[in-house]
């Protein structure tokens, strides 16, 4: 007989099926900031990878690392034998599970608590983790209790018999739990009668800029697309400071947030044609030393504003990084959760927003994953103009968590 688990996550991470596994002999436990390090570290690492799988899609991409990394941490927590050993390669979680999954509630905690200006907190940042169980099945209380002491998932118990009321109450979740910018991320059909458990996981983020861009000053003005044509989209400029560091082949600019704990980072190539070139260079650590080498220097700077939701079935490039059992009827291992049924991932989806103006930045990210069983002084030196495809990313600066990635090819599309 063949059993349906839908796991939905919105910015939820995986935990490892290895729970109970100690440190190892003689070694003493990393203290929790390294832990937390360690896990935005996978987090950035897991993102790129990701990235090289999504970027040969057509036009803009946006997604959020955090958000399918954490779904997968949760998922993680009930898988065993080689599909645990397959998802923790694929995750690049290094820890001992135990520390691992305390290391993602130290980061989730961190995240969801911003500082304060004046009484009022300085940004949006939520992250949010649920359980949605089929009523009546027995799960194993060492997995549920996992998932809700470290990840302070919800546990909701709704009825997969009826799977149309169960669809809507997930999505009416995810949609508050996203500012309402996430809708009906699980469409219909995905969850039926076989639908065992649903995890999800959301983020959203709001903030104003650092220095925000003055409306006033806002132009339209020509795009470079990558093919050689051009669109008119709205220009902000503004003199102001920010990190940049630039190479023969690009230039990065990192504008912080108010509060200075978030920043998107913009990676801008010479040339309207070398958004290709730089993808191939982007990796975790590739990253890391660029925007290590940023300094803080006045910049003449224009970015375009622009708004745009991308969307993603994830069980194939998934699947090319090495998580190939748990999406497998015969081979997937999920006794972690429960032995009643045998149980695999049937779909991974994700849905990521991003809005971007004059006053600050607003996104957004769902990742839905489905588990079927078996049964101002001188005038400024630096240009910085973004009038043709880049990268960017908004990041925590305190963990270097990359919360999303994406490119925009066309702010006019």
């Amino acid at each position: 007989m063949i059993i349906r688990m839908t796991v939905v996550m919105l910015a939820a991470f995986t935990a490892a099926s290895a729970q109970d596994q100690p440190p190892p002999a003689g070694k003493e436990p990393v203290q929790p900031k390294a832990d937390v390090a360690a896990v935005a570290q996978a987090d950035n690492v897991f993102g790129c990878e990701l990235y090289a799988r999504l970027k040969g899609q057509a036009g803009n991409l946006f997604f959020s690392p955090a958000s399918i990394h954490t779904a997968l941490a949760m998922t993680y927590a009930g898988a065993a034998g080689r599909t645990a050993d397959q998802m923790a390669g694929a995750l690049h979680f290094k820890l001992p599970a135990d520390r691992l999954h305390k290391a993602f509630g130290l980061l989730t905690n961190e995240l969801n608590n911003p500082p304060k200006q004046g009484t009022d907190p300085a940004y949006q940042l939520v992250v949010a983790n649920a359980l949605w169980l089929q009523k009546g099945y027995p799960f194993k209380e060492s997995f549920t209790r996992l998932v809700k002491d470290s990840y302070s998932a919800g546990l909701n118990e709704v009825d997969y018999a009826a799977p149309e009321p169960a669809r809507k109450t997930i999505n009416d979740w995810l949609e508050k739990a996203t500012g309402d910018k996430i809708t009906d991320l699980i469409p219909p059909g995905v969850l039926n009668e076989l639908t065992r458990l649903v995890l999800t996981n959301a983020v959203y983020f709001k903030s104003d800029w650092a220095a925000p861009f003055s409306k006033q000053k806002t132009k339209d003005g020509p795009f470079q697309l990558g093919e050689g044509n051009t669109v008119n989209v709205p220009l902000m400029t503004q003199w102001t400071h920010v990190g940049y560091m630039e190479t023969k082949d690009f230039q990065l600019a990192d504008l912080p947030y108010k509060a200075n704990e978030l920043s998107m980072t913009v990676l801008l190539p010479r040339k309207a044609d070398g958004l290709k070139a730089l993808e191939d260079k982007l990796s975790a650590k590739a990253l890391a030393q660029w925007i290590g080498k940023a300094k803080v220097t006045y910049v003449d700077l224009t970015v375009p504003r622009f708004k745009f939701t991308s969307q993603f079935g994830l069980k194939e490039p998934l699947s090319q990084l090495g998580m190939v059992d748990a999406f497998d009827p015969r081979r997937a291992n999920f006794s972690g959760m429960t032995t009643m049924e045998k149980l695999f991932i049937s779909a991974v989806l994700h849905n990521a927003f991003v809005a971007v103006d004059e006053e600050g930045t607003e996104a957004a990210a769902a990742t839905a994953v489905t588990v079927t069983a078996l049964a101002v002084p001188e005038e400024p030196k630096i240009v910085f103009r973004a009038d043709r495809p880049f990268l960017f990313l908004i990041r925590h600066r305190p963990t270097g968590a990359v919360l999303f990635l994406g490119r925009l090819a066309n702010p006019g599309a």
